[in-house]
């Protein structure tokens, strides 16, 4: 079994970059306080999502949004 299966299309993973953008830049722009840093870590998440093309909670629910 494949630790990293693709279940992710290229639409949605365009839509998670630019949401995980504006959500790592929080803390440089609000300042460090405990809302931004936790922004940060979801637009980290996304972008992990983004690069890999897998969702750990469509994985867990078994979804598939990819042609492949």
């Amino acid at each position: 079994m494949k630790f990293i299966v693709t279940n992710q299309n290229k639409a949605e993973r365009l839509v998670k970059l630019i949401v995980s953008a504006f959500l790592l830049s929080a803390p440089f722009i609000y300042h460090n306080n405990p809302f931004t840093v936790i922004q940060s870590i979801i637009g980290g998440v996304l972008l992990f999502n983004v690069f890999s093309g897998m969702c750990i909670i469509y994985r867990f629910f078994g979804a598939n949004t990819c042609k492949v």
